[in-house]
């Protein structure tokens, strides 16, 4: 059971901005992988919401940087909040290497086995499946039976999730970029799945890339990449970089660590 969620930081100041700019007049959150924390996201939302009122006028677009569903308890509620959401406000989805697995599990087994052992399970009982069915079936009918109590709704909202995003000079993806190549270049597989290679490059570069996937305590701000991803579904923490002319503030939601193992 979860203690009462509270709140930490809204527009705590992140470390002096460099010269990368969102075009005048636009603002934009980034939120970092949700992971099935439908507690948090809400409060984020919350967040996001009262902060962009509060500073005005402006064409707003939220991203969610990918990995909404998986290890944590109710990722179909973060999918349906998602989609409620974008209805409501211009928001931009990417697609992570969850959704991918997520996805690949409809089509075949051994995609599904991976897909349970990496958060699949919570992400499927957090869908109209009671445990003892989930328990009784083979994999083989587990994915027959998956249509059935996943929404159509659901499946179609991750296939129309995007690889990247460019916005000014920032380029917002779920993992990172393959270093060296050209961003038409850039293969689906590294935008989902990319992560020493992307991490360790200092290569020069004429745009600051935002991301999730890779796990951090705080979120990382370096001159040419920022990682928002702080484990929200184990941590408790979830995390937004908020980005506007060259200005960044971050907006951070906090709760009860899971006990769900990663």
């Amino acid at each position: 059971m979860l203690k009462k969620l509270r709140t930490l930081i809204a527009g705590r100041p992140a470390e002096a901005a460099p010269a990368a700019t969102i075009p005048a007049g636009q603002r934009v959150y980034a939120v970092g992988d949700i992971h099935g924390r439908l507690d948090l996201f809400q409060m984020l939302i919350e967040r996001i919401e009262a902060d962009d009122a509060a500073r005005g006028p402006a064409d707003t677009t939220v991203i969610l940087l990918g990995d909404l569903v998986d290890r944590g308890p109710d990722s179909a509620g973060v999918l349906r909040t998602a989609r409620q959401w974008a209805a409501t406000r211009q928001v931009r989805t990417l697609a992570g290497n969850h959704e991918e697995m997520f996805l690949g599990s409809f089509e075949r087994d051994d995609t599904l086995r991976h897909f349970l052992r990496h958060g699949g399970r919570e992400t499927l009982l957090s869908f109209p499946i009671d445990y003892d069915t989930y328990s009784r079936t083979t994999i083989e009918e587990l994915r027959a039976l998956m249509p059935r109590f996943v929404p159509a709704e659901d499946v179609a909202f991750m296939r129309a999730m995007e690889d990247q995003i460019r916005i000014g000079d920032y380029l917002f993806v779920h993992a990172g970029i393959r270093p060296g190549v050209p961003l038409e270049e850039q293969q689906v597989s590294d935008l989902r799945w990319i992560r020493r290679e992307f991490i360790q490059d200092r290569s020069p570069r004429d745009f600051v890339v935002v991301h999730g996937h890779t796990i951090t305590d705080e979120p990382e701000m370096m001159p040419l990449r920022i990682g928002v991803d702080t484990g929200a579904y184990a941590s408790g923490r979830l995390t937004a970089i908020a980005l506007e002319g060259r200005d960044r503030w971050l907006l951070v939601a906090t709760g009860e660590a899971s006990d769900t193992d990663a």
